[in-house]
């Protein structure tokens, strides 16, 4: 492993596939950047375009955008109170209270210090679980791969913002999405209704377009003009990128440990099916607050809870790359679209992956570490352009981007229905977005569906229609048993907290 792992580094040293490294870093500090945009939606243009891409850089390339994207959302978090991503939302309650104060250039600096510890201490994390969760899962039977997918089907669900009953509509629109085209056990097409473009399914690609990209850019048309234009940013003296490196004062208030518990809860968050980086850093800054010496401070301008937040959210990119690579479950949107990269070049995300073609996946895991240590460097190359990014004309952007969303879906199959199907989904997107309902659930959907859908026909194929078999197997059974468990400690003790206190009043 330590080999091919270091092949995985020897590969960033070829130029081309340093340049997709470099490209991809850049092109996720911009799209984080810009409220609206996201590294999902960079990752989704992005990947119509990986099928003329060799494997090694197009993973290179992803892992570049996953991680500037996520950090990159509290630029503008802290420059305008407008966080560029939502993973970036907590850190702008302290990271723009230091924007006022003066201290904006020392928010942006601590806040890249942060995230590039919290990358680090993921991917080491990565690399040191990547093959023996793999190994443990080559173990797993059919009906335990169906209760897997189904906790990571119920996870997403309940996790999910807003109202678990929208959340769980918004999953079964996925799920039933995902049953258009051929039946995987019999050669029959289903809601087809009769046409021969719905034979063969919805694809993958037209799915990611339609419900990020085109679904954004209908939201954002739907905005008033005035609220779209270009915002003055905060008023600030030029500054020298020297002042963006932390003060050893500052560094020493926020502490080590911090950095470090704040990047284990993001990495444990991570790895948890629909976790994501918004719930990370919520996580990780409650407990630094819990645990602070001044815990008045946070929320008016806290380095500690700036760091907490920012920790974690980079480090829930290496927890959510180990169950997509482990077991072929997305742990987030993000690693979901990876998903379909790994899909179109040939490699089918599960146990099988690591231990046959780890050498494919090495180069991902060194761009993900060297990109961790570009994210601090870039503060220091692009500080004073930071504080500039949300100045750039949104209608020449998101006219830019439309143009990409069609050529994509156009040139990956050669298709108008394809393009027309993106559209559909967008509008639809859009509509559920509307009315509160989470997309990501659905995007799932029609991920997992296909192997929630087998497994379980597999399994009761196996034990003639006996439901008992997925009570038989032990992993099965732990499985089943985590599924309930989060079921209760995330949705029905809350809610029996909430009726119990409204009792009382």
């Amino acid at each position: 492993m330590i080999g091919q792992l270091s092949d995985g580094f020897l590969a960033l040293a070829q130029p081309l596939t340093f340049l997709h490294l470099v490209g991809g870093f850049l092109l996720g500090l911009f799209f984080g950047a810009i409220p609206g945009l996201t590294a999902t939606l960079a990752i989704a243009l992005l990947l119509p375009f990986t099928f003329g891409m060799d494997v090694a850089d197009a993973l290179v390339m992803v892992a570049g955008i996953y991680m500037a994207g996520i950090y990159s959302g509290s630029i503008t978090g802290i420059t305008l109170n407008i966080p560029g991503a939502p993973s970036g939302a907590i850190t702008t309650l302290d990271g723009h209270a230091l924007m006022k104060r003066g201290e904006g250039t020392q928010a942006l600096g601590m806040s890249a210090l942060a995230s590039g510890i919290g990358g680090l201490v993921g991917v080491i994390i990565l690399i040191a679980l990547a093959q023996p969760v793999s190994a443990l899962a080559l173990q797993f039977q059919t009906p335990d791969k169906f209760s897997l997918v189904l906790l990571a089907v119920v996870t997403v669900t309940i996790v999910a913002s807003g109202p678990l009953i929208k959340a769980m509509m918004a999953m079964a629109l996925g799920l039933m999405i995902s049953t258009v085209g051929i039946d995987p056990m019999v050669p029959v097409g289903r809601f087809d209704f009769g046409s021969y473009h719905l034979v063969e399914g919805i694809s993958l690609l037209p799915a990611v377009i339609g419900l990020f990209a085109v679904c954004e850019l209908i939201a954002q048309s739907s905005i008033p003009a005035a609220v779209g234009k270009a915002v003055a940013v905060a008023a600030t003296e030029r500054p020298r990128r020297r002042d963006f490196l932390p003060s050893r004062a500052k560094i020493r208030e926020v502490g080590f440990f911090t950095f470090l518990k704040s990047a284990i809860i993001g990495v444990l968050i991570g790895m948890l099916p629909g976790g994501g980086a918004s719930m990370a850093s919520f996580i990780a800054y409650a407990e630094a607050k819990r645990g602070s010496r001044k815990p008045e401070a946070f929320g008016k301008g806290s380095y500690e809870g700036l760091a907490a937040s920012e920790s974690a959210n980079n480090a829930m990119c290496g927890g959510a790359v180990i169950p997509l690579l482990t077991m072929g479950i997305p742990g987030d949107a993000v690693t979901a679209i990876i998903f379909g990269v790994l899909l179109i070049h040939g490699l089918v995300p599960g146990p099988a992956l690591l231990a046959g073609n780890f050498h494919v996946i090495a180069p991902m895991f060194a761009a993900l570490f060297v990109a961790s240590i570009f994210v601090f460097l870039s503060v220091l190359a692009f500080g004073p352009l930071y504080l500039r990014l949300s100045q750039i004309n949104r209608g020449f952007l998101y006219a830019f981007i439309a143009m990409i969303s069609m050529v994509g879906v156009y040139a990956s199959s050669y298709s108008f229905f394809q393009m027309w199907m993106a559209l559909a989904i967008g509008v639809l997107a859009f509509l559920l977005r509307r009315f509160g309902y989470p997309v990501v659930p659905t995007l799932m959907g029609i991920i997992l569906g296909p192997y929630l859908e087998e497994f379980l026909r597999r399994s009761l194929i196996v034990s003639e229609g006996d439901p008992t078999i997925f009570l038989r197997s032990p992993a099965s059974v732990v499985l089943l048993a985590l599924t309930v468990l989060f079921v209760w400690l995330l949705r029905v003790r809350p809610a029996l907290r909430v009726g119990a206190q409204a009792a009382k009043l």
